[in-house]
């Protein structure tokens, strides 16, 4: 758990409606802190900015659960809201660049994988405009599908695959420039 969100771990008092349909805040803290906080750091690429920004989410779900009708519905308005929160804070300020080497990532199962890969990877994605990196971001990393990122981000779903289509073929172009380049660096001997 961040520091920024262990605030939010004591038990709070619940409406009826929260209580019956059995969403305990400070459960559900737990059960969705790693996907908002890692929604918003893949997006923000600012640790801080990623903290503040779910903190400001968790506060709107404790202000709105009685509203949420189930488990299911507050993942998905989880997603929507933090998505919406990303991309108004890069219309907001433009975001200071940090290179994700700098950046830890956030406490999930660990699996085998080339680090240097992954790394130009979300370079590469960091670089996408706001709207594909969101659509990209929540497809490849919450796996979700293209309807239910339309839904998600309130747009039709053939926008979606088409900025998903759009993003691949760019960071395919940008991934195979970067690798090239590195390659020719290392052939000779990193002088150029």
């Amino acid at each position: 758990m961040t520091p920024a969100l262990a605030n939010f771990a004591k038990p709070l008092p619940l409406s009826a409606a929260a209580d019956r349909a059995g969403l305990e805040f400070s459960g559900l803290l737990r059960q969705h802190q790693a996907m908002v906080f890692s929604i918003a750091l893949r997006f923000l690429r600012d640790r801080s900015a990623a903290e503040d920004l779910a903190q400001e989410v968790f506060l709107q779900l404790h202000h709105t659960l009685d509203s949420l009708a189930s488990a299911e519905h507050v993942t998905f308005w989880l997603r929507r809201v933090t998505s919406h929160r990303c991309l108004d804070a890069v219309r907001r300020k433009r975001p200071e660049t940090v290179p994700l080497e700098d950046s830890p990532e956030p406490a999930a199962p660990a699996r085998e994988r080339d680090g240097m890969l992954e790394a130009r990877l979300w370079q590469a994605i960091g670089s996408l405009p706001a709207a594909p990196r969101m659509i990209v971001v929540l497809h490849y990393q919450e796996e979700l599908t293209a309807e239910e990122i339309a839904q998600t981000l309130t747009m039709p779903a053939a926008t979606v695959r088409s900025h998903l289509r759009r993003s691949l073929l760019l960071l395919r172009e940008k991934l195979t420039r970067m690798t090239e380049s590195k390659l020719k660096q290392e052939s000779t001997g990193g002088s150029q």
